[in-house]
């Protein structure tokens, strides 16, 4: 089971994903980080920053790009990790890895990206967000349990979910380089950070529902090492939101999250 943790706010939630972070960082020779982006974990770099961490000799790899955006547009993954993660960190930024989304790179992007997070001794932490639909990186429902790194066509209400970032929804690419949900769950931990009511029902989905690739998130439930953090909106579905607080307020000292 994973562990889920309700907090008051998103701001706490990044807190506790940062020092959960720093800590398997910290004990870690050659540290590997999965990063996403979006707005969901932005309070956890703020929190990171905050702290003084800083990322120097860490690697990271996005969970995925999108196609057909020139380079160096502001909304390209890679421009977004650049300034939330690497500028206020201080990483190097030849160590931020992200999923080759060029027009000449797309024949074989899955497998090179692939072979980079072998070659690097695989993911350590991997955050995640979650999408209203269950989607984690860019796996659609309906993507298969033990896909790899690919490309994937974008569903309608994702493209809506992330027209805030553009001027408008169709400015959002359609296509995409994604981790696949296999990939996913190779990284040796797993932080699932979700806020707000309209993640509630995903996150009960993930979380409580069966195991389905109708609900990609639910790839969790297969994992052995789970940390779950959503504010009292999102965890408003959960039908055992009683015993996860009671669990967490009784969680012993020496289990850090």
């Amino acid at each position: 089971m994973a562990e889920v943790v309700i907090v008051r706010d998103q701001e706490e939630a990044g807190r506790l994903a940062a020092a959960a972070i720093a800590r398997r960082l910290a004990v870690t020779e050659n540290p590997v980080l999965g990063v996403a982006t979006g707005s969901t974990p932005e309070s956890t770099y703020r929190a990171l920053a905050a702290a003084g961490q800083r990322l120097t000799g860490v690697t990271a790899f996005a969970l995925d790009e999108y196609v057909g955006l020139p380079a160096g547009h502001p909304e390209s993954y890679r421009a977004v990790l650049e300034r939330e993660l690497v500028a206020p960190l201080g990483m190097d930024p030849d160590m931020l890895r992200t999923p080759d989304a060029s027009p000449e790179g797309l024949h074989d992007t899955g497998e090179r990206y692939e072979a980079a997070i072998r070659e690097a001794g695989g993911v350590d932490v991997q955050i995640l967000g979650i999408g209203t639909d269950g989607h984690i990186g860019f796996n659609e429902p309906g993507s298969s349990l033990a896909s790899r790194t690919r490309i994937k066509t974008l569903t309608q209400q994702t493209r809506e979910d992330n027209a805030r970032f553009f001027d408008s929804v169709d400015d959002v690419p359609i296509h995409c380089v994604t981790q696949g949900l296999g990939t996913i769950r190779d990284a040796r931990h797993l932080v699932l950070l979700a806020f707000g009511e309209g993640k509630a029902e995903a996150v009960a989905a993930a979380v409580e529902g069966p195991v389905s690739s109708g609900v990609p998130g639910s790839l969790i439930q297969l994992h052995p090492s789970v940390t779950v953090l959503v504010d009292e909106a999102a965890g408003s579905r959960l039908a055992h939101a009683d015993y996860y607080r009671l669990a967490y307020a009784n969680k012993p000292s020496w289990q850090a999250l």
